[in-house]
């Protein structure tokens, strides 16, 4: 059901768009998936199968399972959670745009519907495109969109950079409450420039950025980021998984990319 944004700021144009109006796998032109258990001790194992994401009815459709599923990166010896845990009881898919698209400043929308239930995370967001040469957080990260489950009705957006702290990196954040995302629809939208960024829920600003703010690491924010879109569960934030609320979905209607003219 892709619509027109009443949105968009003034003077930006279509830069890159998935609508989603086609059905199978996320067009392989635009966006790569994600493989294995990943980050932040999060309990899924990411899949590029069609029953953790497939595109139907004009929607992008991430579905986080509870199945059991063997490691493939499985070390008895390893000593990274990634790699001595054998087997993992969900599954789910996180997509990205690395080497397929990446932009610097621009507005992004995306029209999405979130899923429901204690551990679920979905997450709309962009990391810089060195992501593959610099260790994060040197990279820089910019989270358009973050939930967890157990603050039904709580939606933050953070941007995070390094810093000189015991945990070696900053995170400014701000969050919004919004009416059941879980039922309704709402866009999520980041308008980025050289100088800051925006975050938005419905056309509404609930936190601003000044790129200054991230003191000598502000030009992290001045070069080409890619997309990732992807549905976690459980990990350092969402916390315990509720193993009764599966199958449960991220729907994604359609992302949009815009540049000012």
């Amino acid at each position: 059901m892709n619509s027109s944004s009443q949105f968009v700021p003034e003077n930006y144009e279509l830069l890159w768009q998935d609508e989603f109006e086609y059905r199978g796998k996320p067009d392989r032109k635009k966006w790569s998936h994600e493989e294995g258990l990943l980050r932040n001790l999060e309990k899924q194992y990411y899949t590029s199968r069609k029953k953790n994401s497939r595109v139907r009815n004009g929607m992008l459709e991430i579905t986080a399972r509870k199945e059991a599923i063997r490691n493939r990166k499985y070390e008895a010896s390893a000593s990274n959670w990634k790699y001595y845990t054998k087997e993992a009881e969900y599954t789910s898919a996180s997509i990205e745009s690395l080497g397929k698209f990446e932009f610097q400043y621009g507005y992004v929308e995306v029209r999405a519907k979130l899923p429901a239930g204690q551990g679920v995370w979905p997450a709309i967001w962009m990391l810089g495109s060195d992501f593959e040469s610099a260790v994060w957080p040197e990279n820089g990260e910019i989270d358009i969109l973050e939930h967890v489950g157990k603050d039904p009705e709580k939606i933050h957006a953070t941007v995070h950079f390094p810093a000189n702290n015991h945990v070696g990196y900053q995170s400014v954040g701000n969050t919004i409450q919004v009416e059941k995302p879980q039922e309704q629809f709402h866009i999520y939208g980041m308008e980025w420039t050289s100088e800051k960024i925006d975050f938005l829920v419905d056309g509404k600003i609930y936190h601003h950025f000044e790129l200054s703010e991230a003191g000598d690491h502000a030009d992290l924010f001045r070069k080409p980021f890619y997309l990732i879109i992807n549905l976690a569960l459980g990990g350092n934030w969402a916390g315990e998984v509720d193993p009764e609320i599966f199958p449960q979905k991220l729907l994604i209607d359609y992302v949009r990319v815009y540049q000012k003219k």
